[in-house]
């Protein structure tokens, strides 16, 4: 985990629950109520919530099962081991597995007094002023916002992935820092996978999509998509290209039109800054392209040559990476052009949801 706003954030929930704890509850030690801010600190706004929600009802179930526990069966080791394997199984059944953790440690705490209803509450009450500490800190202090987290780091993304992939043919690139830098990309690219599924999250649970809203999720999914499909590329380069046999030619031949995907890329990703006008030409003319550089590459390879299998994986590759990017222009084209009427909308947005 790098530092950021969600580590700065965790420090100050805890400080905020120490001292909540300690003016209010004056407990022996205030540290259950650290733990709780520290498992309750979520990376959005509606897991804060989710994780708020879930987390007060087994808190509550487990402390009530560690209390009744304490009283019947006492503190013994074997008494506990069989409380926490009940309180996991209710967890587990009211599908909040997220929640076990923190659940847990007040279980534990709770039976170390044997049935004291007073540490119970105490227990559970520092719990509940960690989750909340860390709840309020979430949406007060650098609130999360997935979404423009994940506009801002695209093109930071695609500007290193295209570097990789206009120095993997031509191999100018060293190996050792080809291999660091493809790492580094995929590691982004789960970035923005994770940062996605949050904001697509959100925008599902809390409140009622808009038709643009809802366009606006499948343009970004494209845009995820087509960073995919490049890394793809860069994958089936290193493990197929430089083993198979080339001639100038063919490395030419594969150079050539990968600068061309990576210009399309880049233009397609400006269209959506508004930097760019519509291009039909353009976006025609790199259909062809790319359905003529798959054709070329079935017809002018040998499969029966020893390694053109192998070049054959790559231009699939480039070929469907290029496919993706055309979608992705002709969604950069549909939401600068696409009519407010309600007939046009659920046209677009039928053509959008096309597999």
């Amino acid at each position: 985990m790098s530092f950021g706003a969600r580590v700065l954030k965790t420090g100050i929930a805890v400080t905020l629950a120490l001292y909540l704890s300690s003016l209010f509850l004056n407990p022996q030690s205030p540290v259950p109520a650290a733990i709780a801010a520290i498992f309750a600190m979520q990376p959005s706004i509606y897991r804060s919530w989710k994780y708020f929600l879930d987390q007060l009802q087994t808190t509550t179930l487990g402390a009530i099962v560690a209390l009744v526990g304490g009283m019947v069966l006492s503190n013994e080791p074997i008494a506990v081991g069989l409380i926490i394997v009940l309180v996991i199984m209710i967890c587990l059944k009211l599908n909040m597995g997220e929640t076990v953790g923190l659940t847990l440690v007040t279980v534990v705490s709770i039976m170390e007094a044997s049935g004291d209803w007073h540490f119970a509450l105490n227990r559970f009450l520092l719990t509940l002023v960690g989750i909340v500490s860390a709840f309020l800190i979430n949406i007060t202090v650098f609130p999360p916002k997935p979404k423009v987290q994940f506009v801002k780091q695209i093109h930071s993304v695609f500007s290193g992935m295209s570097l990789l992939l206009r120095t993997s043919i031509s191999d100018e690139i060293k190996e050792v820092v080809f291999r660091e830098e493809k790492s580094n990309l995929g590691g982004s690219i789960k970035s923005l996978s994770d940062k996605y599924n949050l904001f697509e999250e959100e925008q599902k649970k809390m409140k009622r999509s808009k038709f643009s809203e809802t366009r606006q999720m499948v343009v970004y999914k494209q845009m995820l998509l087509s960073l995919q499909k490049g890394y793809e590329v860069l994958d089936s380069v290193e493990r197929h290209y430089f083993q198979a046999p080339r001639t100038t030619a063919m490395d030419q031949f594969f150079d050539s039109h990968l600068e061309l995907v990576i210009k399309f890329h880049e233009h397609a990703l400006l269209k959506f800054e508004d930097k760019l006008k519509p291009n039909g030409e353009e976006a025609a003319q790199f259909v062809l392209d790319n359905d003529r550089f798959m054709e070329q590459a079935i017809t002018r390879f040998d499969i029966d040559k020893e390694g053109m299998l192998r070049l054959s994986i790559v231009a699939a590759a480039i070929y469907d990476y290029g496919y993706q990017l055309e979608r992705l222009n002709r969604l950069a084209e549909h939401v600068h052009s696409a009519s407010e009427d309600k007939e046009s909308q659920d046209k677009i947005l039928n053509w959008l949801k096309w597999p």
